[in-house]
């Protein structure tokens, strides 16, 4: 059943005209965004050939492209998952998930994963364009892989994230705007963290974990980081769900 959730979820998601538009809008920018970075690391060629054990195109190019990314898609993240959950509240479909035979749980992991087959579409897309590099190019296929670890990861977050404020109310506009708050806040918020402080604003904060993988550092640290919020969102979500099925 949950395979059969997520396919309901993910064929609704691309059934809307906005999911299209969201693709159109991400790659637009994310091939304009590749292009100027392209355009940086040509006119730095002439300095660059001097320099021993000089920044290759992973650096220049890539790892820009997807710190980029990240930003793009966290302002994208909550107009995908405002109406996953909302939207089945407000009309009243949700009391037919209620009423057949399948758990919370498998509710809330089909309605995940059909979210996550929607990013996946969008980081296939993406990765076609560093991959492209290796035509001319040494590109350094270590750091693109970590990059594109760090992406999925904090995508599967942020989805999970979204899908949690979406299960809070049956107003899309105001999942969305309390999803991109949440969000926000969780990228911005080592900037609060002192010098005194003990580390733990900065532990929350999801951009300190993105830039260690975009570097190229891998680091069970941060990889758990981005399972531990998607684990505690999904938790909330499923325990959302039971407290309002209850009444039922």
């Amino acid at each position: 059943m949950i395979f059969t959730i997520a396919a309901r979820e993910l064929r609704s998601l691309f059934l809307s005209p906005l999911a299209w538009a969201i693709l159109a809008v991400t790659q637009f920018i994310m091939a304009w965004l590749f292009l100027a970075q392209i355009e940086t690391w040509l006119a730095l060629q002439p300095r660059l050939a001097a320099i021993e054990g000089a920044p290759g195109v992973a650096d220049i190019v890539v790892a820009p492209l997807l710190a980029n990314a990240a930003i793009v898609l966290l302002l994208i993240t909550p107009l995908v998952t405002m109406r996953s959950l909302s939207e089945e509240y407000r009309a009243r479909t949700i009391s037919l998930l209620f009423s057949a035979p399948v758990s919370m749980t498998e509710i809330v992991l089909g309605k995940y994963l059909g979210i996550l087959g929607f990013f996946l579409a969008v980081l296939v897309m993406l990765t076609l364009m560093p991959l492209s590099l290796m035509v001319g190019t040494d590109l350094d296929l270590g750091k693109l892989a970590a990059g594109l670890l760090g992406l999925g990861l904090m995508l599967a977050a942020f989805a999970a994230i979204g899908l949690y404020m979406s299960s809070l109310t049956e107003q899309p506009v105001v999942a969305a705007v309390t999803t991109f708050g949440l969000l926000l806040l969780l990228w911005i918020i080592d900037q609060a963290d002192s010098a005194q402080a003990d580390g733990v604003v900065s532990y929350l904060s999801m951009l300190s974990h993105y830039q260690t993988l975009l570097k190229g550092v891998f680091n069970s640290m941060d990889v758990g980081y981005y399972v531990l919020m998607i684990a505690l969102f999904i938790g909330f979500t499923i325990r959302r769900l039971d407290a309002t099925r209850l009444p039922h």
